[in-house]
């Protein structure tokens, strides 16, 4: 009897090692979900839907694109985590959930509960005000606010996100206080400026078109250089404040993903980013291509996990 078990077990085991690959290999036979953990409109998810417009042409499937926002970037990573591993849901990443994780507002690990594909870009993080603003330069506002505590009101993609953070560290370096309103977005944040229900946004660069438009100001990036689209705009450091905000932009699935979806949707991604279109509307945001293999993609990931932990321990945000 024994042996009838285990000889049964034995045939299962290699039946499921058998089925596993197969199935690999004929990945993908049906659509694949990307979700998108901003609103529609703003930067993540113009450049990530065309970036997914290049990949599924060499993937014979259609991605579709689905918007999940809130928690700064954290809902829609979250949904990814928990479905399946097998390839047909996939998401956006940026640093906001790592940054989440280390203030205690993150249920699972940024990391271990998520496999890494690809890195395919930066943002271009900014400062921006009304075009009839009172304030011209960044330097008259920090010298506004040094006089007049919480008197200015900043929109931000949500708590935790590299922009708020970027405000909070840029408040401790210069010993001032702005009042922070979080918002789901650029789009939002772009909505509450014009409605004149904030002073400023701090915020990837959605903003870019209604600078260009001559409805906004830009007045910092939060660069270590300045921008090519906007050569004459300083960066924070410029002004006399040693703070830099960078996030990533990346593709993962969840955890355990067979090898083999992995490396079908890193070629797909990474021949995305040859696609006109996706090039097209990174320019239009002032993005900038960052590639990454899924191997160079997770080492990137810890050390941005470290660098995350210094920075929100150094700012007292950390969970406790």
């Amino acid at each position: 009897m024994a042996t009838k078990i285990f000889s049964w077990m034995g045939a299962a085991i290699l039946l499921l090692a058998l089925v596993i690959p197969a199935a690999a290999q004929d990945y993908p036979n049906k659509p694949i979900n990307l979700i998108i953990q901003y609103p529609p409109g703003g930067s993540t998810d113009l450049t990530a839907r065309a970036l997914a417009n290049g990949a599924k042409k060499y993937l014979g499937q259609p991605i579709v694109c689905e918007n999940k926002a809130g928690g700064g970037g954290t809902v829609g990573v979250t949904l990814v985590a928990a479905k399946p591993a097998d390839g047909y849901t996939i998401g956006i990443v940026t640093s906001s959930p790592t940054m989440a994780y280390h203030m205690g507002k993150l249920n699972f690990h940024p990391l271990n509960d998520l496999t890494p594909i690809i890195r395919w870009g930066n943002y271009l993080f900014g400062i921006v005000v009304r075009a009839d603003s009172q304030f011209k330069t960044m330097k008259e506002i920090m010298e506004y606010i040094k006089q007049n505590p919480e008197k200015l009101s900043y929109g931000s993609p949500g708590v935790g996100t590299p922009p708020h953070l970027a405000m909070e560290e840029l408040s401790m370096v210069a010993n001032v206080k702005f009042t922070h309103i979080p918002a789901k977005g650029i789009a939002d944040n772009n909505t509450a400026l014009l409605g004149g229900h904030i002073d400023l946004v701090s915020d990837s660069s959605g903003w870019a078109p209604l600078v260009d438009a001559g409805k906004f100001r830009l007045m910092a990036i939060w660069s270590e250089k300045r921008c090519e689209r906007y050569p004459q705009v300083p960066t924070i450091r410029e002004i006399g404040y040693d703070v830099v905000s960078r996030s990533h932009l990346g593709v993962i699935g969840p955890k355990g993903m067979p090898k083999e979806v992995v490396a079908k949707l890193h070629d797909a991604f990474r021949k995305g980013m040859e696609d006109p279109e996706y090039k097209a509307v990174m320019k239009k945001f002032d993005m900038n291509d960052y590639y990454l293999n899924t191997e160079d993609y997770a080492k990137y990931q810890q050390s941005d996990f470290e660098n995350i932990e210094k920075l929100v321990k150094k700012l007292g945000l950390d969970k406790k």
